[in-house]
Order: C-alpha cells, then structure tokens, then sequence
C-alpha cells in the first residue's frame, strides 16, 4: 500500500525537487545519505555517522522543500542531543512547523524566528515526563527563494557559508566562557577545571540549548540570527554538528570541498575527514550549493 509520504516523494522527484534514490552506507557507525536538488541553481547533500560513544546515535538533521505564502523554502537543520536522543527528535519533528506558524516571519524575520524557538523550547520543559531532562543544540537554515537565507542557532553546531573561497561563519558557538557573565547573573556558575572544558554549572558545555530542564534557570534558549542575501559569489554553506568543528577550522572544511560539486559527496567528505583527525562524536552535516 502506497503511503502519502511515498506519494509526496514521487510528486516531488518528477517535479525535479530531489532525487528518486537514497543510500545508507557504513562505516565506524552507520552513516546515511540523502541527495536532492531544489531547482537548477540550488541543490543540498547530507551525511551522519555514529560515534564511538556506547549510546544510541543523538544527532537529528532536517533538509526538506515547502511551498509556504507562495515562497519556496528550503529548510535544513542540525540537532546535536545530549543525555539521550529525546529532545533532538522533537526538534526535527517539531521546530520547523513553530517557525512557519509565525505569520511575520517575512516582515520580521529576527523577531519570528526567536519567538518560535521560545514557543519550541517552553513545550519540551513542559513534555519533559516524555522526553526526560536531556537537551540539544540547534542550527536551522531557511532558504527564502533561493535568495534569502535566514540562519539562527543555539549552542554549537555551526553554519559556515563559502563566499569566492572564503570562510564566513553565520552561526555563533555559545560557549561558557563567553558568557560566564550572564550564566552567573541567573545565579549559576562555569567550571573550569584543567583537562575539561568550561560547563554551566559544571555539567554542560555549552551556554544555550533547548531542554536541559534541571539547569534552564541559568542556561538560555534564546538563538542568535543572521539574516543573509545569496548572489553570485555565494558558492555553498556547510551546517555541521561541533563533532566536524572540533578538528577541521571553517576555513580548511570550506577549501576540502570547495571543488566537489556533489553535495552529498562533500558531506561526506567533511566527515572522513573529521573522523581522519580523530573526532569520535556523532556527526551530522548537509551541504547546500548554490552554483
């Protein structure tokens, strides 16, 4: 019996919005590619592997096209769980929706955007009997038209765009030590102790993040926006979990794919190159092209 998300996804193909076929590959954990192409100018790749942690996989990562108030939207997404897969699941499921429920998401791109991320995390804290006290980072990506690209993030996974060769970081990497000052302001603390990195309170290594109900008194959901115009020096934008950015610099991830015009190839290239240098975290990247 055909589903209505197989009928979708073949309506989808003959319009030339992606690709009829997708692969899972192996590896040292299990990886699994998606390939698709939203029109001409525009097509996107992604790739996750499993790390060497005894845990079930906690990275989620959405690439998906709508037609929404007569735009078309290209939608990507990193979610990098921590404690358990619960709360990124949700986000991959949920975060989107909240975003375009926003009516002024046009008018006033900044402002829609954090009010859906707000709304997002407030229903997790308030489902945490379902999905436990586990958090995760977040990088969203919404491509307006092929022309607009609205960018926001918390934690540490990270949107670099690829300009005429060169590295632009869109994304902003919520660490503890940057922002000691507002963590300590919610009567909280952040450790650093030799051999570890600094933690909110001791636990957590980055300062913003959904969920994490046991330490959101001094930890904020609030995400950073960028707000981007693609023309013709815009070549393509890498969105990565930190398991990418902990060993490979914007700059050197932007040059070792620079010249693979496969999308999905390259995010795979991104993380054997990651896993090259040691990286044991789970990892998730989609590259999106705009040549």
């Amino acid at each position: 019996m055909t589903t209505g998300r197989e009928i979708l996804h073949k309506m989808k193909v003959k319009a030339g919005f992606c690709s009829s076929s997708a692969a899972d590959t192996g590896g040292k954990g299990k990886g699994k590619v998606t390939t698709a192409k939203i029109n001409n100018n525009v097509s996107y790749g992604s790739y996750l592997v499993k790390g060497k942690a005894k845990h079930p996989m906690e990275d989620y990562l959405v690439t998906d096209f709508k037609r929404v108030n007569e735009h078309d939207l290209g939608l990507f997404a990193i979610f990098d769980g921590h404690l358990g897969h619960d709360v990124a699941n949700f986000l991959q499921n949920n975060l989107f929706d909240n975003i375009l429920k926003q009516g002024d998401l046009w008018s006033e791109t900044r402002k829609a955007i954090k009010r859906a991320y707000k709304k997002t995390d407030e229903e997790i804290l308030d489902k945490v009997k379902q999905l436990g006290k586990g958090g995760s980072t977040a990088v969203t990506a919404i491509l307006i038209d092929a022309h607009k690209l609205v960018v926001a993030n918390v934690g540490d996974s990270r949107a670099v765009l690829c300009k005429n060769g060169v590295a632009y970081q869109l994304s902003v990497d919520h660490e503890p030590s940057k922002e000691k000052r507002d963590i300590e302001s919610r009567g909280g603390f952040v450790s650093n102790l030799p051999g570890d990195v600094p933690r909110v309170d001791g636990q957590l290594a980055v300062a913003r993040a959904f969920g994490d109900k046991s330490l959101k008194i001094h930890l904020s959901s609030e995400p950073d926006v960028e707000v981007k115009t693609v023309d013709e020096t815009t070549e393509f934008m890498i969105l990565a979990s930190d398991g990418i950015w902990k060993v490979i610099t914007n700059q050197e991830a932007v040059e070792s794919i620079r010249h693979v015009k496969d999308a999905t190839l390259a995010a795979k290239r991104l993380i054997d190159e990651a896993i090259s240098r040691k990286s044991t975290d789970d990892i998730s990247c989609i590259v999106v092209r705009f040549r």
